[in-house]
């Protein structure tokens, strides 16, 4: 007879004794067809989703649904002003929910068809509950656009012009932290003030900073992250820290340095988005994926 060894260590594996039709048995017939999705057949829950990930689901689905009727709901329009008594709030203006800090609000006029953005402050005065006076302090023009997390803080009068696009985390202050006295915490010592204009259709890039006593003129372009401070001339592009000017529009010469790219074509008045595909859609069929073939795709007509 074989015997089964406790241990394979140093010896020779063991032969299995048992015939070679038990060893390696042939298909068997079960009356059942295979299962083809690579492993046996499921047991009854197999498949189903379980009812913790089934509630996991619908809890998710409410906490949107939720938040999305609070956006709606948290809105500052002129219809629905909240809590907060702006000097005026114009047609078609909306802050987003939630807002960031609101206070001076009496002294805060917003033109029409504004889009200020989740978390925005928006402050006039040092703090709450001060009397500013009969002049508004901080004035947005018609259409201006807030990115979201943007500040404007206006302890003295702030000005943005029409059109003015900013987008998220811009800085906009009228006060700054002065330094005179070594020997007191700069935090501690009084702020120095300036008022700050910037001028209509100009746009400041992500992260940018205007400091007190900025006068940006028209169509101004701050580039990301600019530190601006002092006047810029209209139709100027200013970037770095502090913020230097590195295009400007020449009256003869056009944009100095030249511009590296080719002005956008804008879409026609009255042009469907139906149309815009088919018009699309006319280089391939014709074999021409650049354009007519002669360079204008590439820019270069």
């Amino acid at each position: 007879m074989w015997s089964w060894p406790s241990s394979t260590a140093g010896h020779p594996p063991a032969r299995d004794p048992r015939p070679p039709e038990v060893r390696h048995p042939g298909p068997q017939v079960t009356g059942e067809e295979p299962h083809r999705g690579g492993r046996a057949p499921g047991r009854y829950r197999d498949g189903v989703p379980s009812l913790k990930n089934a509630f996991s689901s619908l809890s998710s689905r409410a906490v949107h649904g939720i938040w999305r009727r609070m956006q709606r709901l948290g809105a500052v329009t002129a219809e629905h002003p909240g809590p907060y008594a702006f000097r005026r709030i114009g047609t078609g203006t909306r802050l987003a929910f939630p807002q960031g800090t609101l206070f001076g609000t009496p002294w805060i006029e917003l033109g029409d068809h504004c889009v200020v953005g989740q978390d925005v402050t928006l402050t006039a005065g040092m703090m709450p509950d001060l009397d500013l006076g009969p002049e508004t302090v901080l004035r947005l023009g018609n259409g201006v656009v807030l990115g979201r997390g943007s500040h404007v803080i206006a302890d003295t009068r702030v000005s943005v012009g029409d059109d003015v696009f900013c987008g998220p985390y811009v800085y906009i202050t009228s006060t700054n932290h002065s330094y005179d006295d070594p020997a007191r915490p700069v935090g501690k010592q009084w702020p120095r003030t300036a008022p700050v204009e910037i001028g209509s259709g100009s746009w400041i890039g992500a992260g940018a900073v205007v400091l007190p006593g900025a006068k940006l003129g028209r169509n101004v372009v701050v580039a990301a992250g600019a530190v601006v401070r002092g006047e810029v001339p209209d139709h100027a592009v200013v970037a770095g820290a502090p913020a230097k000017v590195v295009r400007r529009l020449d009256p003869e010469q056009g944009w100095q340095p030249p511009l590296r790219t080719p002005a956008p074509v804008p879409v026609p008045e009255g042009v469907t988005p139906q149309e815009l595909v088919a018009l699309a859609e006319l280089p391939r069929q014709h074999g021409r994926p650049d354009g007519d073939g002669d360079g204008e795709g590439k820019g270069e007509g």
